[in-house]
């Protein structure tokens, strides 16, 4: 069987499955053993999953990293305990926000400010997984919250709004929850809301143009969906990049020696904090950092 190729494949995940089903799903269809996804989507949310093939897998921490694009519908008068529309409730109100409130709650919520992510999440607290601690305080153990976190929206903006519910639109960084938005826009607004739905429109430099169905995943031939994969030379596009001179010089990062300025086809100056390294044919030989000697790289990531 002809190898599949290193690289991300995007997947547009409808709802109902976790991110780590359609790992495994995926991972059945292609035939590979080394594939994971950068950046989770709760079961009832759809859109961008990209998937990383074979040793796109060394890249997973620096394309999760990225911001997120997301269109989510907000329902109010009422919460929740996982602060969407599937969990049980909590509160509930009759109340119903005016346009003009809306708009000013919605504006505290761009910018950067301390986020408190939802209870059932994946958050790791003291080595167990959040939803572990908050299924076990439904039992009757003491109830123990993620750590507030710093995130970013750089864009929120409504797109809608009846009374009921508000589409949002917005971009914001890694880590950022929608569901403690929705949770939190309810709190300002003294009523409560939920996460209605939720689908993520792109991470990073991945968008919906470039994704394919779960469904198609799972029917088409290994060698269609190859064709789909953006291979390794393109990805961290947004990432400098510098060009080593020859094989010998390719052979010596991964051994793990330093790349001197002498070692590049054009030195980079100043260095940025990272930088894509490439082969003479234009491949991806990893991703470096900063030396300790000045004006030299040492790598951070060698794709072998």
């Amino acid at each position: 069987m002809t190898p599949f190729p290193d690289g991300v494949l995007v997947v547009d995940k409808p709802p109902g499955p976790t991110s780590h089903d359609v790992v495994t799903l995926a991972r059945r269809a292609l035939g590979v053993s080394r594939i994971g996804h950068t950046g989770t989507l709760d079961p009832m949310a759809t859109g961008v999953l990209p998937l990383v093939i074979g040793r796109a897998t060394r890249l997973a921490q620096f394309l999760t990293s990225s911001d997120k694009d997301y269109e989510a519908t907000v329902a109010f008068g009422r919460t929740t305990d996982t602060y969407d529309a599937v969990g049980h409730a909590a509160t509930s109100s009759a109340d119903r926000p005016t346009r003009e409130a809306l708009e000013t709650a919605v504006a505290r919520f761009r910018g950067t400010f301390e986020q408190t992510p939802p209870a059932f999440s994946a958050k790791n607290i003291d080595g167990e997984r959040s939803y572990e601690l908050a299924r076990k305080s439904k039992a009757g153990a003491a109830a123990v919250l993620p750590k507030p976190v710093t995130v970013t929206a750089r864009t929120l903006e409504i797109l809608a709004f009846d009374g009921e519910t508000a589409r949002l639109r917005m971009r914001v960084t890694a880590g950022f929850y929608v569901r403690s938005l929705a949770h939190d826009l309810g709190a300002a607004l003294g009523m409560g809301a939920v996460l209605a739905e939720l689908r993520r429109t792109r991470s990073g430099e991945f968008g919906l143009e470039q994704a394919v169905p779960l469904a198609d995943v799972l029917q088409s031939g290994r060698e269609t969906l190859a064709t789909r994969v953006v291979p390794l030379g393109r990805l961290l596009n947004d990432v400098p990049a510098a060009t080593l001179r020859g094989a010998v010089h390719v052979e010596r990062v991964r051994n793990g020696l330093d790349v001197a300025p002498g070692d590049l086809l054009a030195a980079l100056s100043p260095l940025p904090g990272l930088v894509r390294l490439l082969g003479p044919d234009g491949e991806l030989v990893g991703l470096a950092k900063p030396g300790k000697t000045p004006g030299h790289l040492h790598a951070a990531v060698v794709l072998g």
